[in-house]
């Protein structure tokens, strides 16, 4: 049997879903579903209560009632040492604009701007035109408080590819 199809069946039934984003700070190069017990003590202790249990009774990270504060609450109650690693970077997901942004069509909004802490979301002026949202990926942390106000649900929070 060739390498391909074994990866192809090996990928079928993995238990890892690539658009899934959990917690903050879970250790590079873990497979998190092999690492995590689903005690449930980073959904419990979630400030802003983004944490949820997601497939498999895994937590999983959902931005489209409120954002991450990044307070270290998730990955400090986690009985698994193995799991979460505070020395770096919570994560590498920042937020996407996509087409249905109002700005596209012609509808002044800026709330994803107003929301950003960050200062992350910038708009480019054009005459006869409404801004242009624009991403500075370098302040852009990923923390998800810009989805939540978007009237239209055109911003997403994904791990740059």
């Amino acid at each position: 049997m060739s390498e391909s199809i074994n990866h192809s069946r090996r990928s079928l039934f993995s238990r890892r879903k690539s658009l899934v984003i959990r917690p903050p700070w879970v250790r590079k190069g873990v497979e998190f579903t092999d690492v995590c017990t689903r005690c449930s003590a980073c959904i419990t202790a979630c400030e802003t209560k983004i944490i949820y249990k997601g497939d498999g009774g895994f937590p999983e990270v959902s931005f489209k009632d409120n954002e991450c504060t990044f307070c270290t609450q998730c990955a400090t109650i986690c009985p698994e040492e193995k799991l979460f690693d505070l020395s770096q970077t919570p994560w590498l997901h920042q937020a996407i604009i996509q087409d249905n942004c109002l700005t596209f069509q012609g509808i002044w909004c800026q709330s994803c701007k107003d929301a950003c802490e960050p200062r992350a979301i910038g708009f480019i002026l054009s005459v006869g035109q409404a801004p242009i949202p624009k991403i500075d990926t370098s302040l852009c942390t990923g923390c998800g408080a810009c989805v939540a106000p978007c009237p239209s649900q055109a911003i997403s929070i994904k791990q740059p590819e």
